[in-house]
């Protein structure tokens, strides 16, 4: 799917080019810039975001609902001001179904991660505050990180891990940045809203090793390397 979604960038991009190239030549008299064309920064990037398998398909359609009414409203076929009443009340019932439905992940991830919690995983937090924690040649067995208003970046480039780790993450108005080995493979399973997830591992066959992450975020980010 990543794969689909970098051909989905390239063909906006070609026929981009090809619009300002003919435009440029007087061919063509396209009116990129129509009323509301900034609102394409976020229904396109949400709209490529539902083929990446390493974004939330939920947040990317909340992303493009917004966008929509934005573009809606910069014509005049909705009123900015009917948006200004019902943005609040919209966010409350965003977050409220996600906190609902976040946990209906996909099953072989969402079992082993219950399993690790069970089993007791290690606690990271930081709230309104940065932590930097690094498990060289320590053994890790799994982790439940909770950034809330800071940032959390966890270094196990070195650590001992077993066949499989599992860790769970919540990133709300913070961020969190996990290093991991680069003979492993990684499966997450994110939930974001108004945040994202971004995995920058590429899994392999020959890859003993898996760490499964279960990644909330809420205006907040995860970024794994």
């Amino acid at each position: 799917m990543k794969n689909l979604s970098k051909i989905l960038w390239g063909m906006v991009l070609i026929v981009l080019g090809i619009v300002i190239g003919l435009n440029s030549l007087e061919i063509t008299n396209i009116d990129i810039f129509f009323e509301g064309w900034w609102t394409l920064f976020i229904i396109i990037p949400c709209f490529i975001g539902l083929f990446d398998s390493s974004e939330s398909r939920f947040g990317n359609m909340i992303g493009i609902i917004i966008g929509f009414a934005l573009l809606l409203a910069s014509r005049d076929i909705l009123s900015f001001s009917l948006l200004g009443k019902i943005w609040f009340p919209f966010i409350l019932i965003v977050i409220g179904i996600s906190l609902i439905f976040h946990n209906s992940i996909k099953k072989n991830i969402a079992d082993k991660v219950k399993i690790g919690k069970e089993n007791g995983l290690e606690s990271i937090v930081a709230t309104f505050s940065d932590e930097k924690i690094s498990k060289e040649k320590e053994k890790f067995d799994g982790a439940n990180i909770d950034a809330i208003f800071g940032g959390i970046t966890l270094d196990l480039s070195q650590a001992v891990l077993k066949e499989e780790t599992i860790i769970s993450s919540s990133a709300i108005f913070g961020g969190i940045t996990i290093i991991v080995p680069k003979d492993v493979n990684v499966k997450i399973k994110p939930t974001s809203i108004f945040g994202g997830t971004s995995n920058r591992m590429s899994n392999k066959e020959e890859n003993k090793k898996t760490v499964y992450i279960e990644s909330f975020c809420l205006f907040g980010g995860l970024e794994i390397k």
